[in-house]
């Protein structure tokens, strides 16, 4: 057994990897720099199993992942009329529970009755329809980049919303699993019952991340106008199937971006901070990071603690207090980056975050950057809109 750890993390999550690794059946670990704690299993953690498939290492949010597309058209054409570009796609494009507009949006995945038995889900045909297209909240998003070229870029980050989450659920109860945070990660034997059920769930969960990814990229893409020169789409919650040390595992990558030489993945930094398009690279030290790398810029505090310290001071009337970052100054530093932000929180503010290139760099003999986009239009959830099924 082999557990590789890029960067800096807290005692914590340390621990929590340590503890995943514990089972009998774990071969191969990889901890990435962006990790932090997570359900069972940390964000950023890569386990290959045997004989086992982890519940809790693909997590509620299966397939979460981001895709990106690069269009002809270039950003200078795009920036002066950003913020009308972002109410149209708020327009289109809904970001929670419920939907802006009565669009139905349909897909030959609906058709497979076979796969929706298989994973036990057809009683979740409605609730995914419904859903379909939808983005979420927390840090999921829609941007608008401009890379080193001058060329524009639609990038998502998103995954599959209720249905995925239900599924977890279900699995999760039915392995006897605890709603805390340090317990063992719920594994399940792949040729089992519930092994073949939850594979089958994985399976139908990224189909459908997929297509909504697909659905929302292409709407934005008929807003902003042009034509699509390349696509780079990737899960970052997911099972797959791989040979490592020479023999076949079953990988769950949980935050974290497959990198195999030549593949190339999206990763976004914070709100306001540049994202890349990458490449995996093939060499020794790839082969022991499991070929996978970061798949965001990592939280150093979570949700609870970025919203204690982030706090809105709109009265005035308020003791600055050392350490805290209002409201204005997390606007004034979107503004400073050139960033027009549609919806968003305190909690996604970029000082909850790690900075992307200093994760990338943990990385570097492992990947190779091919794109550097930086964004100019971020579209979010509010902090008003109610969403069970965020990251």
């Amino acid at each position: 057994m082999s557990l590789t750890i890029y960067g800096q993390h807290d005692a914590n999550t340390i621990e929590q990897m340590a503890r995943c690794m514990e089972h009998d059946d774990a071969v191969m670990g990889v901890l990435c720099a962006d990790g932090h704690m997570g359900y069972n299993h940390p964000i950023g953690g890569v386990i290959g199993y045997r004989e086992h498939i982890s519940i809790s290492g693909v997590g509620f949010d299966i397939a979460c992942g981001n895709m990106a597309v690069q269009l002809d058209v270039p950003a200078a054409d795009i920036k002066p009329r950003i913020a009308d570009v972002l109410q149209k796609i708020s327009a289109v494009v809904s970001f929670g529970v419920g939907r802006v507009n009565e669009e139905r949006v349909d897909h030959a995945l609906f058709d497979n009755d076979e796969l929706w038995r298989a994973a036990d889900a057809t009683d979740l045909k409605a609730k995914a329809r419904a859903q379909l297209g939808t983005v979420g909240s927390g840090n999921h998003y829609v941007d608008v980049f401009e890379d080193e070229a001058g060329s524009t870029w639609i990038g998502v980050h998103f995954g599959s919303r209720g249905l995925g989450h239900t599924i977890t659920t279900r699995a999760l109860k039915e392995a006897g699993a605890k709603d805390t945070m340090n317990d063992p990660p719920a594994l399940v034997l792949v040729d089992s019952d519930a092994g073949r059920r939850h594979m089958a769930g994985i399976e139908l969960g990224g189909l459908y991340a997929y297509a909504g990814r697909e659905w929302v990229v292409e709407r934005v893409r008929q807003i902003v106008g042009g034509t699509v020169l390349q696509t780079v789409h990737n899960h970052h919650n997911f099972l797959w199937r791989e040979w490592h040390q020479g023999e076949p595992l079953y990988v769950v990558r949980k935050g974290a971006t497959p990198a195999f030489p030549g593949q190339l993945g999206f990763v976004g930094g914070s709100m306001g901070d540049c994202a890349v398009i990458l490449a995996g690279v093939g060499n020794a030290e790839a082969q022991q990071a499991m070929h996978s790398t970061v798949h965001g810029a990592g939280r150093i505090m979570s949700r609870t603690a970025a919203r204690g310290r982030f706090v809105k001071d709109e009265t005035g009337k308020k003791q600055r207090q050392p350490g805290l970052v209002r409201h204005d100054e997390w606007q004034a530093w979107l503004a400073r980056e050139g960033v027009t932000v549609l919806g968003g929180d305190l909690d996604e503010a970029p000082q909850a975050y790690r900075r992307l290139p200093a994760v990338l760099a943990e990385h570097s003999g492992t990947i190779a950057i091919k794109h550097t986009l930086r964004p100019f239009g971020v579209i979010m959830a509010g902090s008003d809109v109610f969403d069970p099924y965020k990251d």
